[in-house]
Parts: structure tokens; sequence; C-alpha cells
């Protein structure tokens, strides 16, 4: 095996060649309860099996009426109704509003039958105990959800491809769906390598250093709704590394590798890759800063990552690369956006034309702005990461960003 020169491309053509090679998703389809739904991706439509509300209800505290009866009420103009009771919460009312009536009603309550408005307590005057003046009109529907408002029965609740947030496990329990067919999660084996390299329980000897590249990309693979399979540590040898990265990839439906740095150990990892199926490597280079020896590979139809050693390159690589390859073997259609802010750069960060440079910067309040502070420092050093808010992104050719700029910040979470 003899080094060679890689001929870099920008992340997003990488990203584009990987992805045009992966079988779209999901890989598979499972059931689970709505109690541990949480960030899965939908496999299937669902449809509202009830419209919500399922009855006329009450948005406010007040008395249940008939609209045209309040119709030209004002504060020197009353409306006088006689109220015939009051609805009961969590029941069907017995009581029927005819002309001139009204009913008690709380927040919430069904609507009986005969009303078809809400008049707002604060808009009421009780004269005796069963009659009150109305003092303003109500329309037709006002202060009342109708049945179906929320959601209609029959509709699409939510579609295949959606990423479960909280807010949509409420309204799956509201329309009363406790199960859910999602997508699998994707196993991701993940292989450190390199001599140096010990597990982090081990206390390093002369020369050698805790593996942190798995704990991190196994983080990365949980918060992209996959299962991480740590493989431990292959050595620096050929064959032990080959068969490492076959094993993994035979029990998995991705696989990560973590390299050393240098030619030699770049020119056996991408060997290694090529050997595990076709259509091979993809890419190999990157036009970004750190992360610039990345392989990008897809083998019998796996994503292959090949990700520098260093800590702060690989866990960058990943984010660009990684989870949007596990939302996309999910088959989520939309998958969560990175949350970004905007702050103002408090040093120059310098760049060099060709390339894209990833920034770990400090987030901190400074008179009402938000400032934004690099921390520099060289990619094997994961504090650099440890110590930062999100990345700043310094454009292909930009030449640079100038202190008191504003920048996006793309924040960690």
């Amino acid at each position: 095996m003899t080094s060679e020169l890689f001929t870099v491309v920008t992340p997003a053509q990488a990203l584009q060649r990987l992805l045009a090679h992966l079988p779209p998703g999901p890989l598979g389809v499972e059931t689970v309860p709505l109690a541990e739904a949480l960030d899965r991706v939908l496999a299937e439509d669902l449809i509202a099996p009830v419209s919500l509300p399922a009855f006329a209800r009450a948005t406010m505290d007040g008395y249940a009426v008939r609209a045209a009866d309040t119709f030209g009420a004002s504060e020197g103009l009353p409306a006088y109704l006689t109220v015939v009771g009051e609805v009961p919460m969590g029941r069907a009312p017995t009581i029927v509003v005819g002309p001139g009536q009204a009913a008690l009603i709380h927040t919430g309550g069904m609507l009986p039958p005969g009303a078809d408005a809400v008049v707002m307590v604060e808009k009421t005057q009780k004269l005796a105990e069963h009659e009150i003046e109305v003092l303003g009109p109500v329309a037709p529907g006002e202060n009342v959800l109708q049945v179906g408002e929320d959601i209609a029965l029959g509709s699409t609740v939510l579609t295949a491809g959606q990423r479960l947030r909280p807010q949509d496990l409420g309204g799956l329990a509201a329309v009363g769906i406790t199960q859910v067919s999602v997508a699998r999660r994707p196993r991701v084996a993940i292989l450190a390598t390199g001599d140096e390299i010990v597990p982090p329980e081990s206390a390093p000897g002369p020369g050698q250093v805790r593996d942190v590249n798995t704990a991190t990309l196994a983080g990365l693979v949980r918060r992209a709704g996959g299962l991480p399979l740590p493989l431990g540590i292959a050595p620096d040898r050929f064959e032990a590394l080959e068969a490492a990265a076959r094993q993994g990839l035979e029990q998995a439906d991705a696989l990560v590798l973590s390299a050393g740095s240098s030619v030699s150990t770049r020119d056996m990892t991408a060997e290694a890759i090529r050997r595990l199926g076709a259509p091979g490597v993809l890419v190999h280079g990157l036009s970004i800063r750190p992360g610039k020896p990345t392989i990008l590979a897809v083998a019998e139809g796996k994503p292959v990552f090949g990700l520098p050693g260093n800590p702060v390159s690989a866990l960058t690589v990943a984010g660009l690369f990684l989870l949007p390859t596990l939302w996309h073997l999910q088959g989520c259609s939309a998958p969560p956006p990175t949350p970004r802010v905007w702050a103002r750069l408090a040093r120059n960060i310098p760049s060099a034309p060709g390339r894209e440079d990833y920034v770990p910067v400090r987030l901190e309040e400074r008179q009402g702005d938000l400032g934004a502070d690099p921390v520099f420092g060289k990619s094997n050093l994961i504090y650099t990461l440890v110590r930062a808010d999100g990345l700043v992104v310094v454009p292909l050719d930009a030449g640079g960003v100038q202190a008191g700029e504003r920048v996006e910040v793309r924040l960690f979470v």
C-alpha cells in the first residue's frame, strides 16, 4: 500500500454523493408504545380515529346562550336572561337552553342543546338567583370550540417520515392513539483504531491516550435515533483492521472508524474500507478544517465513515455526515435543524482560501449583546469543544472573519 494524494470536495458535494448511493429509509419498521416514541420517526401516516374536540365545548367561564338573544345588548340596554341551571364538568348536560335562557358553564364544559355561544362572565351581571344581565352581544360560535376544530375524524394527524416531538405525542394521546409504527433504529458499529489508543478505564502508558471518539460518536448516534455498537480498539495492522471492520459492518447498518492522522494510517483505513464491498470509497478528502482526511464510502448498501482520529475533527465531521445519514436511514423527511444564534465575534478568525473552517466558540452576554469568543486549539484537544457552545463556519474562500462581525453560531445540543 502506498500513500496517495486525495482529491478534496466540499461538504455539500460529499453528502450529496453519499446519500445518492444509499437506499431510501426506513431500514425496517417496529411498533412501540407512545411512551417510548419520542424522537422516533413515523413509518406510516396516522389517521384521526375521532374528532377533536368530540363535542362543542366552552373556552371561557360564563353562560351558554342563544347568540340571537344577546344581539343589541349593551351596558346601557342589557339583555335579560333566565338561568336554567349549570353545566356539570365531565358529563353531558341534562338541560336545554331555550329562548331567553342561559346556563352557567365553565371552561371545557360541554355546550348544552339549544345554546350556540358563550358569554364571558365578565360581560354579565347577576340580578337575582336565576336572572342575569348580558352587557354585550356575542356571535354564534363565540367562545366555543366546535366539533373537529382541532382535528377532524378521518384526517391525517401525522405523516410518515415525521420525527415525533413532545407535542406530537400529546396530539396522538388526545385522539387515543397509544401505539405507533416507527422506523427501526439504525445500528452503528464504532471502531477506534491505533496502537496508541487504550480504553477509558485503563491508565495510559508512555505514548498512549484514552479512547475519546467512541464515547463522543456513540452520543451523536443516540442523538440521531441510532443504536451505537462499540467494537473496541483495532491495532495498526491491516489484517486486524480489515477483519474488525468487516465484522462490525456485518452486524450493523453503518460503520464508523476513527483512524490516525498519519498518511500511512489513512491509506490503510482507505484500503480496508475499499475491501468491504462495492461501490467502495466515494469521497477521500474534504475541503474543510478540521477533518480534511475524511473518508466516505458505501459497502453493499451500508454507509462507512473513515473519520480522523483527532477528537475535534471526528466530532465535527460526524455532525456533518453521520447525523444526516442516520436520519436518512430512518426515512426522516425533515431532520431536526441545528439550532443557531447570531453573535458578535470577539476575535479575528483567520482562514485559508479553498476550505471551510469550523471554529468552536464560547458565547457570552456583553452589554445586552451576544458575543462569540473563538476557542482556538489543535484538533486533538477535546476540551476545545467541551469549553465551547457551538461552531462558527467560515465559508469557502472567505479568507477569514473579522472581530466585530456578526456571525451565525451552530449550537451544540
